[in-house]
């Protein structure tokens, strides 16, 4: 199982809209996490906007390749697109940065 571990900038201005579209994630793109390969998904957001992300996949490329093609992550990436900084025009599922493991604690 890979653990990754990704950063993204929410837009100051944008925070509590944030937090708040992820109270309510559409049940169908949960449901399209799962049957991906996105486990253990967790997201932080500290006070500036500084999204730090967590999931466990036994494959990040075969996971985010699934999600690329499901019609509910087109929607929902498109809609949450306009909360990050510095996307270089890609979508938040193809422009977080991805940090190196160096310890892990089994």
């Amino acid at each position: 199982m890979e653990r990754v571990c990704f950063l993204l900038q929410v837009k100051k201005d944008r925070l509590d809209e944030y937090k708040e579209r992820h109270k309510a994630v559409w049940p169908d793109m949960l449901q399209a996490l799962r049957e991906t390969g996105w486990h253990n998904y967790s997201l932080y957001l500290r006070d500036d906007g500084l999204l730090v992300g967590y999931l466990e996949t036994p494959d990040l490329a075969k996971a985010v390749a699934g999600m690329s093609v499901r019609e509910v992550n087109a929607r929902w990436q498109s809609q949450m697109g306009a909360f990050f900084e510095d996307l270089g025009g890609r979508r938040p599922d193809e422009g977080f940065l991805r940090l190196e493991e160096v310890f892990h604690l089994d």
